[in-house]
């Protein structure tokens, strides 16, 4: 893939040189929004406080109505000793008794209809909350991913004019010149501890040098084919850079990895020549599975409540489940949630109702992966 994955080409180069050192940006650092979710609590705590009111006035009225019963029977009964004289006031009391009764069964009613309603107004503004909440975290989860790999095709790009590497692709070089080659990469990392190796190809695909060559036996190995190494390849400046999402990487024994490539190009210069390819073998789990699992939940909800990572047909790239590259995600309405930049919904998920936050990577500088961010909680946990 070329530039961006999920975008265009990258075309600038903004960042020559990132900080030397693991540039990892914190959750802290990225804070969810919270309007949204403070409003909805807002109104749910006024709906908890109207229903507490409803049922105090209500059982008043039934309070009032049992006296008011009480009363009507025991003058029904005082009339029926007075005989003729008291038939009149037997009457009243009859009365009485029957709109008390009537009373009653309004105030039941206003009882149970208005209980039903709060419920659903609760269970509804309820969702509301958890799912507001939850596609911010997902949003935080995939911006923070967005924002470490933006540095990954800077670093790419800035490494692939270094002038060992290009002296190590010219004609003339010989094993010295591979070997010093290798040495400046095994420099390289380090300092930039994210990377499992960098490995340097020739216009064949062949491995003529790596970085960490006593880790990784890679040197030999044919990547022409590979999706990183083609993407380089077709380049036509070093401003672009190629890429290979997600998948168990055999450049460094089938580690989970990403990796972002650029050309080399003669005399280190953007719109040189083409002498070979760049391969950097970024650690995917190192930066995707800390970010997941610290993902801040309450404590009663973490381990029923699954964080993912997908590309845009839901295969799972990362998983707080351990299931990342085993796993598709499965849901009712996946293209609807897919869909919008930021949602939530409430569905079935493996027999269990649950809350699905959804936030698509809103990209950084030039850069996107295109990926999506979920978080699955079940209801009623």
């Amino acid at each position: 893939m070329l530039g961006r994955p999920g975008g265009p080409l990258t075309t600038e180069f903004p960042c020559p040189n990132s900080n030397v050192g693991d540039r990892v940006v914190s959750a802290s650092a990225t804070a969810a929004p919270a309007g949204a979710s403070s409003e909805s609590q807002n109104v749910a705590t006024l709906v908890h406080n109207l229903n507490g009111t409803m049922a105090e006035a209500i059982a008043e009225i039934n309070d009032i109505n049992a006296n008011i019963q009480l009363l009507a029977l025991n003058a029904r009964i005082e009339a029926a000793r007075a005989g003729q004289a008291g038939a009149a006031f037997s009457v009243v009391a009859q009365e009485m008794q029957s709109l008390s009764g009537k009373t009653s069964e309004a105030a039941h009613g206003l009882a149970t209809d208005t209980q039903q309603t709060i419920d659903e107004l609760i269970d509804v503004i309820g969702n509301r909350v958890r799912g507001t909440r939850l596609s911010d975290l997902a949003l935080v989860n995939i911006d923070l991913i967005d924002r470490n790999l933006y540095e990954r095709t800077c670093d790419v790009r800035w490494w692939a004019t270094d002038s060992s590497l290009v002296d190590a692709l010219a004609p003339e070089a010989d094993d010295d010149a591979r070997r010093f080659a290798s040495d400046r990469m095994g420099v390289i990392l380090s300092a930039y501890t994210v990377y499992y190796d960098l490995v340097l190809c020739d216009m064949r695909g062949r491995v003529i040098a790596n970085g960490r060559p006593g880790n990784y036996a890679s040197v030999g190995t044919d990547q022409s084919q590979t999706a990183w190494f083609r993407a380089a390849a077709a380049t036509q400046s070093g401003d672009e850079f190629g890429f290979q999402t997600a998948h168990a990487s055999p450049l460094v024994n089938n580690q989970l990895a990403l990796v972002y490539s650029c050309g080399i190009r003669e005399g280190g210069q953007a719109n040189g020549r083409l002498l070979g390819v760049l391969g950097i073998v970024f650690n995917w789990e190192g930066l995707a599975q800390t970010i997941l699992k610290q993902v801040p939940v309450e404590e009663d909800l973490r381990a029923a409540t699954r964080c993912v990572i997908t590309d845009e047909k839901g295969r799972v790239l990362a998983d707080s489940f351990g299931r990342q590259l085993q796993d598709t995600i499965k849901l009712p309405n996946l293209p609807e949630l897919f869909g919008k930049q930021k949602n939530f919904e409430v569905c079935q998920v493996d027999g269990k109702r649950c809350c699905v936050g959804h936030a698509q990577a809103p990209g950084f500088e030039t850069y996107s992966t295109g990926w999506h961010s979920v978080i699955i909680q079940p209801m009623g946990e």
